[in-house]
């Protein structure tokens, strides 16, 4: 929407003279019904008192005030999202202006998405939803009653143990991970979900700015994190042990739960953790590994068809 002041330059350019220009104004502002009720209700807005401040009410009157003539929000207005108030002292006219519906509808969705941090995840995971979570079938009862359980436990504090899902491909890990996760970001808790294979190649990138320490860091200390497909390609030594063990170590300490999808039962992940990219096996390391991820999640089944098929 143009400026008050350029609307009031192209109308006096349409008219034949300045009063034509005012009379025509003044009008047109008077006979608006809600103008003529503000006027009703406060007498001492005479007409000089409006001829005064005929200015005050004509950017009033001109800015979309009423939300559901507006469904994108008040973007075209003097202050775009914003809609005017009015507020009369005596005879004099005072506009304000607060945030439209829209626009704070806006600031929550997006105060709600800075709170679940992603790496490299597909964007209909993050609008997962457990509303949209199939129950129907049995084989995921389970999974579904522990996550229901973890949530009703986040209203009082938040769970030290997260959750480990584990089965066939494409039976809906990852998008119990994202439906979790936008539960807990309606409770104003921020989590961090991290796709494994990618963040592997996350932390090698990082040796050429020397940001490993920093990277590191956010995932050890954000108050949930999850792990998608853990297992999904091979690491080195040093990647399980001085990364991902450092992880799990600090979170354990601290209490903070981890959850994890994988195509690996437990015992499945610690065998395929042993065996290094150079080829050796090291059990006692990845046994280690392992024992971290049951003091910081809770192993869970999920099965069924392959939806990624349907």
């Amino acid at each position: 929407m143009e400026s008050i002041q350029a609307s009031l330059k192209k109308w006096m350019k349409e008219k034949q003279s300045f009063q034509d220009v005012y009379q025509n104004m003044r009008s047109e502002i008077l006979t608006d019904s809600e103008i003529k009720q503000i006027i009703n209700k406060h007498p001492a807005l005479d007409d000089r008192a409006i001829d005064r401040q005929l200015i005050k009410l004509y950017e009033y009157y001109s800015q979309n005030k009423d939300c559901a003539n507006c469904p994108k929000g008040c973007e075209h207005n003097i202050l775009p999202g914003y809609k005017p108030i009015i507020h009369i002292e005596d005879a004099n006219i005072h506009i304000t202006y607060e945030k439209c519906k829209y626009t704070k509808v806006k600031e929550i969705q997006a105060q709600r998405s800075a709170l679940i941090k992603s790496l490299y995840m597909p964007k209909d995971i993050l609008k997962a939803s457990m509303e949209n979570i199939d129950s129907r079938s049995s084989e995921r009862h389970q999974a579904i009653e522990e996550m229901v359980n973890y949530l009703s436990q986040v209203d009082n504090e938040l769970p030290s143990q997260g959750l480990y899902f584990y089965g066939p491909f494409g039976v809906g890990k990852t998008y119990f991970l994202g439906a979790i996760a936008n539960k807990l970001a309606d409770r104003n808790i921020s989590s961090m979900l991290i796709y494994m294979p990618e963040f592997v190649r996350e932390i090698k990138s990082s040796f050429k700015d020397d940001s490993v320490g920093e990277k590191v860091d956010q995932f050890k200390k954000v108050p949930v994190l999850m792990i998608d497909d853990i297992g999904a390609e091979s690491i080195s030594a040093w990647f399980r042990d001085e990364v991902l063990g450092s992880i799990l170590q600090y979170r354990m300490m601290e209490g903070l739960p981890v959850f994890f999808s994988s195509n690996y039962s437990l015992e499945q992940l610690e065998k395929h953790l042993s065996m290094t990219t150079r080829g050796d096996i090291e059990e006692l390391k990845a046994g280690r590994i392992v024992e971290r991820i049951r003091q910081v999640s809770k192993p869970v089944p999920l099965s069924g068809n392959n939806r990624r098929n349907v």
